[in-house]
């Protein structure tokens, strides 16, 4: 499975916190033929199955909820080629704001010198052809 580990981590992180909060979810969570790779497959082929490209983090935690709740479910087969795109909020240290900005100015200034160096183009003449004149004989 090639979920990424943001996503597994995001997902058992939730599931923990969960078990830690209510009792009945920690008994079903601890049985021992459940595991979060298992859990994580369930989902994908779950959204695969849905065929939609977008769900809410409550949506896929309760996918989650459902597959440790369930003693028998299907789970199907293990995806080799999925992408998980997890939304979540990075936070930046002082220096690497610093960075990220003497970057953006760097790029700038090379796309900047990269106009001024290009050769101009020159316009093409174009020949109009003479309009008839009511004075022309």
């Amino acid at each position: 499975m090639k979920a990424s580990n943001h996503f597994k981590n995001t997902i058992k992180a939730y599931l923990d916190q969960r078990a830690e909060t209510d009792v009945l979810f920690a008994l079903q969570y601890s049985k021992p033929e459940k595991n979060i790779d298992d859990c994580i497959t369930y989902i994908l082929n779950e959204v695969k199955k849905s065929g939609c490209n977008g769900f809410h983090d409550d949506e896929i935690f309760g996918m989650a909820v459902h597959y440790y709740d369930e003693d028998k479910i299907e789970i199907g087969t293990p995806m080799s080629n999925a992408h998980v795109v997890v939304n979540h909020i990075v936070e930046l240290t002082e220096e690497e704001k610093e960075q990220a900005r003497q970057d953006a100015i760097q790029k700038a200034q090379n796309e900047a010198y990269m106009k001024m160096t290009q050769p101009v183009k020159k316009a093409k003449k174009v020949v109009l052809a003479p309009q008839p004149s009511l004075f022309d004989f």
